[in-house]
C-alpha cells in the first residue's frame, strides 16, 4: 500500500513508526526539515520538504498512486484543504485530522466526502468520549468496547493487596472451559509480555483482559478492584477534552471545572450550563484544596501542560480522590505517569493513530485500538470462510507466540477463548498483538 502522510509532528513520525513494519511504501511531506530528518533518522521511508497544499509536491510524492492519504499536521485548514487536492489528484482514501465540531454533523460530513475527504477524526472529542466511558467502570484503567459491548477489553493495575499477587495464570483459570475473562497481557515495568500459563502476576503489574459483562465481577474480586459510584467530579483545564467531557458529564453529576484564562471562563460559562466554573490557577494547589478536591470521587487533568496534569492528579490521589485522569501528551511521561500513580492516561496521539491505523488493515479488521503505555494493539478481526483459523482448535492452528485470541463473537452471543476453542466462518475474534506479530495474524483469517 502506498501512504501519503501531511505532516511529520508526533502523530504523523507516530503513524510512520507504526506503519514502517508493514511493507508499505510510505511518503511523509512537512514543510520543517528538522521534523523529516527525525522520521527518517528512525524509519525507511521517502521525504519530501514542502507545503501538503502545494500540487506540485504532491505529484512529487506520487499522490495518483497512492492508496490512502493522511492530513495529520498542525493546520486543519492544511488537512482539509490536501485531502480535497488529493483525491482530485487520484489518492483512493483521504483523511484528515479536524479541530471543529462542526464539520461532523450528518449534513456537513456528507458535504465534505463530496468534495474528496473520505474520513475526519477529531481526536478531542473521542478522548471525551473515552473520559466518559472509563468514569462508568471505575476499577479499570483503560477499556475497549467491542461489537457494541458484548466484549470488553479492561486494562487493571495490580496494587499490593490484589489476592491474585503472586499467583500463576494457570491458578487464576484452571481448565479455561467456562471463564467470562481471559488475561492476554502484562505490562511490566515498560515491558508487555503475553504470558503463559506459569508467568506469575506481581504488584503494579498492568494486566489485560479481555471479558464479558457477566466476567467484571469475579475480574474485580480476583484483582482486589472495587466498583465505585462517581457523583463529584473535578475538571482542570477548559481545553476542548474538558468543555466537551463536562458538558456530556454535567447532567448526571456535579461537575466543577477549573481554567485559568478569564475570557474563556466567562465562555465557558455560558456555553456549559450544567457545570460550576472557577476562574483560577490550576497550578495553585491551595486553590484546588479550597474548591473541595478532597470531596472529589473524579479528577480530570486536561491543561495543555503535561506537568501541571501529572502533579495536580497526585495531588487528588494524596487528598483521597479515588479515580483521576490526566492527559499527557508527551509520549516520555506516559510511562513516569503511570509509575507514579495516575490511574489513567489520555494522549490525543495514539488516540488519532488508532483511528487511522484501522484503514491501512485489511477488511477483515473492524477496529483496532492502540494501547496507552505500550505498542501493543487490540483488534477485532472477522473470520472469512476457509481461513486457516477454522481449520482446528486454537491450540492447533500455531497462532503467533506474541499474540493471544481473547474472545468470540457469534452471532448475538460472546464467549471466551481457550484451547480447545474452535473458530468458525464469520466469526468476530477480539485479539491482543504485540508489534512482531500483527503484521502476520491476518492471514489466519482471510
Amino acid at each position: 500500500m502506498r501512504i501519503v502522510i501531511a505532516g511529520a509532528g508526533e502523530v504523523g513520525r507516530h503513524l510512520a513508526k507504526m506503519l514502517s513494519g508493514e511493507e508499505h511504501d510510505l511518503v511523509v511531506i512537512d514543510n520543517d526539515p528538522e521534523r523529516l530528518k527525525a522520521v527518517s533518522n528512525s524509519i525507511d521511508l521517502l521525504t519530501i520538504e514542502g507545503n501538503a497544499n502545494s500540487i506540485a509536491h504532491l505529484k512529487e510524492a506520487k499522490i495518483h498512486k497512492a492508496d490512502l492519504f493522511i492530513g495529520v499536521t498542525y493546520s486543519e485548514d492544511v488537512n482539509i484543504n490536501s485531502a480535497i487536492l488529493s483525491k482530485r489528484l487520484g489518492a483512493k482514501k483521504c483523511i484528515s485530522r479536524i479541530d471543529n465540531q462542526e464539520y461532523l454533523l450528518p449534513a456537513n460530513k456528507e458535504l465534505f466526502e463530496n468534495l474528496g475527504v473520505d474520513y475526519m477524526i477529531y481526536p478531542e472529542k473521542i478522548a471525551a468520549k473515552e473520559v466518559v466511558g472509563l468514569l462508568a467502570e471505575t476499577g479499570s484503567t483503560e477499556m475497549v468496547e467491542f461489537s457494541g459491548g458484548k466484549l470488553h477489553m479492561y486494562v487493571i493495575r495490580l496494587d499490593k493487596d490484589a489476592p491474585i499477587i503472586n499467583k500463576t495464570l494457570r491458578e487464576l483459570s484452571p481448565g479455561d472451559k467456562g471463564l467470562e475473562y481471559r488475561a492476554v497481557a502484562i505490562t511490566r515495568q515498560g515491558q508487555t509480555i503475553v504470558p503463559s500459563g506459569d508467568d506469575i502476576f506481581e504488584e503494579h503489574d498492568l494486566v489485560y483482559v479481555i471479558s464479558s459483562k457477566v466476567g467484571l465481577k469475579e475480574l474485580y474480586k480476583y484483582s482486589g478492584k472495587k466498583q465505585f459510584e462517581v457523583r463529584n467530579i473535578m475538571i482542570l483545564g477548559g481545553s476542548r477534552i474538558g468543555r466537551k467531557t463536562a458538558d456530556a458529564l454535567g447532567k448526571q453529576h456535579y461537575v466543577k471545572l477549573i481554567e485559568a484564562d478569564r475570557q474563556k471562563s466567562y465562555r465557558l460559562s455560558n456555553i456549559l450550563n450544567n457545570t460550576l466554573v472557577i476562574n483560577g490557577d490550576g497550578t495553585d494547589m491551595e486553590l484546588l484544596k479550597q474548591e473541595g478536591l478532597d470531596k472529589m470521587d473524579a479528577f480530570i487533568a486536561v491543561t495543555e501542560n503535561a506537568e501541571t496534569n501529572i502533579l495536580s492528579c497526585l495531588l487528588a490521589k494524596q487528598m483521597g480522590v479515588k479515580r483521576t485522569i490526566a492527559e499527557v501528551e508527551n509520549m516520555g511521561y506516559i510511562h513516569l505517569a503511570e509509575k507514579i500513580g495516575v490511574d489513567t492516561i489520555i494522549n490525543k496521539k495514539l488516540i488519532t493513530a488508532s483511528r487511522i491505523f484501522r484503514f491501512t488493515m485489511s477488511e477483515e479488521v473492524s477496529s483496532i485500538k492502540c494501547l496507552t503505555g505500550t505498542e501493543a494493539e487490540v483488534m477485532e478481526f472477522m473470520v472469512k470462510v476457509d481461513a486457516p483459523a477454522t481449520k482446528g482448535t486454537l491450540s492447533e492452528i500455531n497462532f503467533p507466540r506474541d499474540a493471544k485470541i481473547g474472545g468470540v463473537i457469534r452471532g448475538k452471543n460472546a464467549f471466551i477463548a481457550h484451547g480447545e476453542t474452535v473458530i468458525k466462518p464469520y466469526d468476530r475474534v477480539v485479539i491482543f498483538a504485540l508489534p512482531g506479530a500483527i503484521h502476520t495474524i491476518g492471514k489466519f483469517f482471510n
